[in-house]
């Protein structure tokens, strides 16, 4: 059984506009700063919209400082966590510093990490900083795909679209990012299963109002948009979920489904699937031929999820 890469994003982008890989051709460049930049793209430059604050306007940041559970007094317990852990090395990228930073390039042992998130689509994803063999770090472009983060990256200066996880414009353009798997939980769970946990310290050399969302009211406001966008009415627009991606093709899973039903095993484009959770949490896995034969249970045991097999 494979864990997969799965995103909690908001329901708004379940519906988004995909297009062919092959690239297109356009008239101008939506990035003003930097009128050199090549004008090939692969999504349609009507969608590429400029965000307002320019490259690096929003700044990444690289190789952050950390602090210990006991030092941390800036999360409370409901605050949203991207979390990672690589052997003893256990990390938590909190919801308050990213809506501000957008992207940390970080380094955990071997492992040359981008935690990337959209905090006007809630989109959370971890990306491997080596790039065609070589380390990279990513920056915030200022531009925006259907609302959606477009991150570059320094070595090539290519755009890429988070949600697409490919590059879409430059050098680089169709290269696709390899996924790194995070967790998105609360901190209060994060911490209490992993209580040597590290997490991002708010002296992060800027002066940022870390804990105030710098979009007023907009993650909750069904009604609010900064930049016209196509809606689905299938669910609240603004409601989070899990998403399963395959391709261009995506399914999305409710937090409240997961409540009464915590275990959802269903065949999705020719693959078969496990989501497991509750009301605050879940994951998903790809069934492989050696565990679609068996039949699972789903065990809370109050600080754990645990799926055992018959």
């Amino acid at each position: 059984m494979k864990k997969i890469a799965t995103f909690i994003i908001c329901a708004i982008i379940v519906q988004y506009s995909c297009t062919s890989s092959s690239a297109q051709e356009q008239d101008a460049d939506p990035n003003n700063e930097n009128s050199s930049e090549p004008s090939v793209w692969s999504i349609p430059l009507a969608d590429v919209l400029d965000g307002g604050p320019g490259r690096d306007g929003i700044p990444a940041l690289e190789n952050p400082g950390f602090v210990s559970v006991e030092d941390e007094f800036g999360l409370l317990d409901g605050d949203l966590i991207l979390g990672y852990k690589n052997g003893d090395d256990i990390r938590a990228y909190q919801h308050i510093v990213l809506d501000w930073h957008e992207i940390v390039n970080d380094n955990i042992g071997d492992v040359s990490l981008a935690v990337t998130y959209c905090p006007l689509t809630g989109t959370g994803i971890g990306w491997n900083r080596i790039v065609n063999g070589k380390e990279t770090t990513f920056g915030v472009s200022g531009l925006l795909y259907n609302t959606n983060l477009i991150p570059f990256d320094r070595e090539t200066r290519s755009n890429w679209a988070q949600i697409l996880n490919e590059s879409v414009n430059g050098e680089l353009i169709g290269e696709k990012a390899e996924l790194i798997s995070l967790v998105e939980t609360d901190w209060k769970t994060w911490k209490t299963m992993y209580p040597t946990t590290k997490t991002l310290s708010l002296n992060t050399g800027f002066s940022r109002t870390y804990g105030v969302y710098p979009y007023v009211d907009y993650k909750t406001n069904n009604n609010f948009f900064l930049f016209p966008v196509p809606k689905d009415d299938r669910l609240p627009l603004k409601e989070r979920v899990l998403a399963v991606i395959d391709g261009t093709n995506a399914r999305a899973y409710r937090f409240i489904d997961l409540a009464t039903e915590n275990l959802v095993r269903e065949t999705f484009r020719g693959k078969e699937y496990l989501v497991v959770g509750n009301e605050d949490f879940m994951v998903s896995f790809e069934l492989d031929a050696n565990s679609n034969s068996l039949q699972f249970d789903y065990v809370f045991n109050g600080l754990e999820i645990i799926l055992r097999d018959n």
